[in-house]
């Protein structure tokens, strides 16, 4: 049930947010709209109420809002027909002799036809689907901070320093300082220490227990989200839990096992631990811990797992064991206000994110193998699902707005290349040509379609190898 449930709560409340964006703004500036869609291709079922189709079509990759419109004959056939093309004979089931085509012989009146309406409102009309998607992210982000509170970290003891060296001065604060205040502002949790660098500018004052360190940020020195990155907050090296099948639970390691050494060396924090473990894939360890008023020693050998550097993103193989430490944060209830403020933020931080990713694929830094498609949307659903409710709806708000951003892009076809073609034509005075629309046209599924073929690729290519491997071990290759 969660393959099938998830999948289409997903999937189909994202789209249907921004199908009935694009819906409700046409039929507010008085645009024909005959068809409202969900999905592609043909009809699960189908309802008419009013002057519009209700269609939940089989094909779930999208939706779309039929509009009266004289100029995008072109892409017509991605959404039933254009008016005349899909009018119905009177013998049809489901005529109607006093509607507008495409269900009666009414002409659609020339103030209802897309084209005859203003630029401000085609581009309200274009932009509605964006924005019901971020406020889709928002409602949901909000939502779930409301109910389910703010993660605290109550520490502001300092675990570990990345080594950096857009800011060199940040090295003179060491693991187990406690940190006091940020630009003469006091904190008292971790989250207070990481909001006060982010909101930061110019040169930073960090003060701990020992004395003022100031970090000049931009320019040639470090941004400010570097710093915050760079500092990582005090974990206790107390075993709280042990993965099966990993190298930690072969070892013998148990639940409340502290450790003491790592290869001859004290282990103060959580953070000497990883440091010691992820220098060593492959490399057997000895780790001294205490349970209880016991001391054991056990030896462990790391497996090589491969991971981004979080300082420098670049791939690279580090050693894990197969344990997690204890999690010291608490839930703090949200007023209202503070839920919309977070809601806001974590909207705002992951429409960063997909920005961040678009400019690296731009510039090769990552590779279009990191895009995935509706088969990894589907396994991440299914993945929420079996994690709680929370994390589902956590998803819904990440794809919104990856959605809203993705249809920014000045692609034809997506809402961002027909605001585009839209502007550029009134710049013009008059509408491009048939052939210059068509050109348009030819480019945008183009880049549609390569898009679809590199995700749906990504998304196969995995289970496509085994199927290979299979056939190969069949036949003794």
């Amino acid at each position: 049930m969660l393959a099938i449930l998830s999948p289409i709560l997903v999937f189909g409340l994202v789209i249907f947010v921004h199908e009935l964006g694009h819906f409700l703004a046409a039929k507010a500036v008085g645009v024909y709209a005959p068809r409202f869609s969900i999905g592609f291709g043909p009809s699960i079922f189908r309802f008419r109420r009013g002057e519009t189709e209700y269609i939940l079509a089989w094909l779930p990759l999208g939706g779309y809002v039929r509009m009266a419109s004289r100029h995008d004959a072109e892409t017509a056939f991605l959404e039933g027909g254009n008016e005349e093309q899909a009018a119905r004979a009177h013998t049809d089931a489901g005529y109607d002799p006093d509607a507008m085509i495409p269900f009666g012989p009414k002409p659609v009146p020339e103030d209802r036809w897309f084209e005859s309406k203003p630029l401000w409102a085609r581009i309200v009309i274009m932009l509605a689907g964006v924005v019901m998607n971020a406020v889709l992210a928002i409602v949901v982000a909000t939502t779930l901070a409301f109910h389910y509170g703010q993660v605290v970290y109550p520490s502001t003891v300092v675990g570990s320093v990345r080594e950096m060296t857009e800011a060199p001065s940040l090295a003179q604060i060491q693991p187990g300082d406690t940190i006091r205040a940020i630009n003469g502002t006091l904190v008292r949790t971790w989250n207070d220490v990481r909001d006060g660098i982010l909101q930061s500018s110019g040169t930073l004052a960090i003060t701990t227990q020992r004395a003022t360190v100031r970090v000049p940020l931009g320019g040639t020195g470090a941004t400010a989200e570097q710093v915050a990155d760079g500092l990582v907050y005090y974990l206790a090296p107390v075993i709280d839990s042990v993965f099966p099948g990993d190298p930690a639970a072969l070892a013998g390691f148990r639940s409340g096992d502290s450790i003491v050494a790592v290869a001859g060396q004290p282990v103060h924090s959580w953070s000497d631990m990883v440091a010691q473990v992820g220098a060593s894939p492959s490399r057997p360890l000895t780790f001294v811990v205490r349970r209880a008023a016991a001391t054991d020693t056990l030896t462990v050998t790391p497996k090589p797992v491969t991971e981004p550097d979080p300082a420098t993103g670049v791939e690279r193989t580090v050693g894990k064991i197969g344990a997690g430490a204890r999690d010291p944060s608490i839930k703090q209830p949200l007023n209202l206000a503070e839920a919309t403020a977070t809601g806001l933020r974590i909207t705002r931080t992951n429409a960063g994110m997909v920005f961040k990713v678009l400019h690296d694929i731009g510039v090769g830094s990552v590779s279009v193998k990191e895009l995935g498609g509706p088969v990894a949307i589907t396994r991440a659903s299914v993945s929420a699902a079996r994690n709680g409710i929370d994390e589902l709806f956590y998803l819904i708000a990440l794809l919104s707005i990856n959605v809203a951003v993705l249809n920014l892009l000045p692609i034809p076809i997506l809402d961002g290349g027909q605001i585009l073609i839209n502007v550029l034509e009134s710049a013009k005075g008059s509408p491009f040509s048939m052939r210059t629309r068509e050109y348009i046209l030819r480019f945008g599924l183009f880049a549609i379609a390569l898009l679809f073929a590199i995700v749906m690729y990504n998304d196969t290519r995995a289970g496509f190898a085994k199927v290979f491997g299979w056939i190969g071990h069949l036949f003794g290759a």
